[in-house]
């Protein structure tokens, strides 16, 4: 019988410990994240030839050749009886290092994530473009795919993703689903958009809108009437316009303020906060299309996004001070980490005081 892989062992604990990451890293023993903390094991530390015996034991041999060529891999990893795990190995002072993200075996409804309802309706437009953000570990891939899931449950499309790598997969039910990954059957993310609109998509998953290049042809297909969802690295709906519009040199920005004007669609901003009593829960920030947003974002305004979102509540849009404020009020959130969290301390530290809450 095949002997089971050493690195199994470490990610059993990971996922029994309710760890979202494995830390490995030449020189330092094992360290969990659990609930956004750095957890060391009580382990030995890892050596260079510890590392390079429980990597090579699963990694398949093209992806090992090219880690020791380029000194960085991305890749996606089974582990059998145990679950899927992203996986980045590079090069650091001391050696080889790794993290291992622990992938659900299934997307949840949104409910199950903390998220508000209204997010399915990011995804009932026919076309245009619709931005997941957040900083690392926010869950942004989770959420995503969590909006292909409800997609594929309720209606018949041809849905696209594009993903290095590919994190959760999906199984065909309502619509058919096809996942393709950088550096297996694509070579880049702008490459892959770019044969994407010869594949017939109703629905494209980007990843990442990592470049210049994969933002321009994610604003083409959008522009051809395809629905596209990306991520991008920004904490609120204003700051992605602005990036959106700054990664371009200053002379082609007018021209992409006016094509970004024309396919946005939504965008829905989250970062995940410690819950009091144990794990993490979203705080969300929402913006949904209306006949204003576009006049906004053609003149260079992105400052009256939030205005928009403050005057669209009942339209299903919240600001995400709000939803973190709604969190200290449920007693979720402790009010300390709530006002550290807060994009807007002055205003948010007054409505604490309202509320009669002190910091």
């Amino acid at each position: 019988m095949p002997t089971r892989p050493r690195i199994d062992d470490l990610l059993e604990i990971a996922v029994e410990m309710g760890a979202s990451d494995l830390h490995l890293a030449t020189g330092h023993p094992p360290i969990l994240r659990v609930v956004g903390q750095m957890s060391p094991l009580r382990m030995k530390a890892v050596s260079a030839d510890d590392f390079q015996e429980w990597l090579s034991e699963v990694v398949p041999e093209g992806p090992w050749a090219e880690f020791k060529a380029t000194g960085d891999l991305d890749w996606a990893y089974d582990a059998v009886g145990i679950g899927r795990f992203r996986v980045n190995l590079f090069r650091q002072e001391r050696g080889p290092a790794g993290v291992f993200r622990h992938v659900p075996d299934s997307a949840l409804a949104f409910e199950d994530l903390g998220l508000p309802t209204q997010v399915s309706r990011l995804v009932e437009y026919p076309n245009g473009l619709v931005l997941i953000t957040g900083p690392t570990g926010s869950g942004k891939s989770t959420t995503l795919a969590s909006l292909i899931d409800f997609l594929n449950r309720s209606r018949r499309l041809h849905i696209l993703t594009i993903e290095d790598p590919i994190e959760h997969v999906h199984t065909n039910i309502s619509s058919r689903i096809t996942q393709r990954e950088i550096g297996t059957s694509a070579r880049t993310f702008a490459d892959a958009l770019r044969l994407a609109m010869r594949e017939d998509p109703d629905v494209i998953l980007v990843g990442e809108l990592r470049d210049l290049e994969t933002i321009t042809m994610a604003l083409q297909a959008a522009e051809t009437g395809i629905l596209v969802l990306a991520t991008m690295h920004t904490n609120s709906a204003s700051r992605t316009v602005d990036r959106m519009v700054n990664v371009f040199p200053t002379a082609e920005q007018d021209a992409v303020r006016g094509m970004f004007a024309g396919v946005l669609k939504g965008i829905l901003a989250q970062q995940l906060l410690p819950r009091r009593s144990g794990g993490r829960v979203p705080a969300v920030e929402l913006l949904f299309w209306t006949v204003g947003l576009p006049n906004m974002i053609r003149e260079g305004k992105p400052h009256l996004v939030d205005t928009a979102i403050k005057t669209g509540k009942r339209l299903g849009m919240v600001s995400m001070d709000d939803s973190i404020l709604d969190l200290v009020r449920r007693r979720e959130v402790d009010p300390r980490e709530a006002f550290d969290r807060a994009l807007d301390k002055i205003a948010f530290r007054k409505s604490l005081a309202v509320d009669g809450i002190t910091l």
